[in-house]
């Protein structure tokens, strides 16, 4: 999942976008109003981080404008919006949230408590209301970074564990190259190279090992496909 921090407390941006990478985020981060709606129009991200005061800007205008369309966003108005705020009374939290936040988190905040904030927000976008998600005989637990197939568990790096969530997160949809670029890597990425072709690669040949079913196909000339259908269930069929 790809984040976009809008935050001016460059400390504050380092330390956020370290604890999130390591739990397989891909981070982009802006610390202008200005900044924040330039990356919007030419990325899509999964949920925005967004301090309420920005040094050219409010950071609630930008949530509402996100929300009601008034900031071109390839993402959508449904992108999930997190505040980052030191404003924390409850006439700050209610106009966070009429803003159209889906979160509203006060400084200082523990980073544990950030990253169960950001996987429950997007947990309403996919499936569920737990940290495990299950496609097939596929499990992952997104909180402990843990993913199984059957009983066997599945050793991922990073950046193929980020790659699984997304997949598993529209089983049985096509999702093209660019999809997974855009979604699971940051702007720093170049995109002419093989990065996502090697990563999904060494991803299905780590889910199907001996005689296990191939879950993970490609659909030539458009993307990856993560199967639904439990193996056994369409072996019976």
């Amino acid at each position: 999942m790809r984040v976009l921090i809008v935050e001016d407390e460059e400390g504050l941006v380092s330390a956020l976008r370290i604890a999130l990478q390591r739990e397989g985020y891909a981070i982009d981060a802006a610390l202008t109003h200005a900044g924040a709606r330039e990356r919007l129009s030419v990325n899509e991200y999964d949920v925005a981080l967004i301090d309420v005061t920005l040094p050219d800007g409010d950071g609630l205008e930008l949530a509402r404008d996100i929300r009601d369309g008034g900031v071109e966003c390839r993402s959508g108005r449904d992108m999930r919006v997190v505040m980052l705020t030191a404003l924390g009374t409850l006439p700050d939290r209610v106009r966070g949230l009429d803003a159209g936040a889906d979160d509203y988190i006060v400084k200082p905040f523990a980073l544990a408590e950030l990253s169960a904030r950001l996987r429950a927000v997007l947990r309403r976008e996919v499936r569920g209301a737990s940290s495990s998600m299950r496609v097939g005989d596929i499990t992952m637990d997104t909180a402990r970074q843990v993913v199984h197939r059957g009983v066997r568990e599945v050793d991922l790096t990073l950046k193929e564990f980020a790659v699984l969530r997304f997949l598993m997160s529209r089983p049985d949809h096509v999702v093209s190259a660019e999809q997974l670029l855009e979604h699971v890597w940051d702007e720093h990425t170049d995109p002419f190279t093989q990065t996502v072709r090697v990563t999904v690669g060494t991803l299905r040949r780590k889910l199907t090992v001996d005689d296990e079913e191939q879950v993970l196909h490609t659909a030539v000339g458009r993307g990856y496909r993560l199967r639904a259908a439990d193996s056994a269930a369409a072996r019976s069929s």
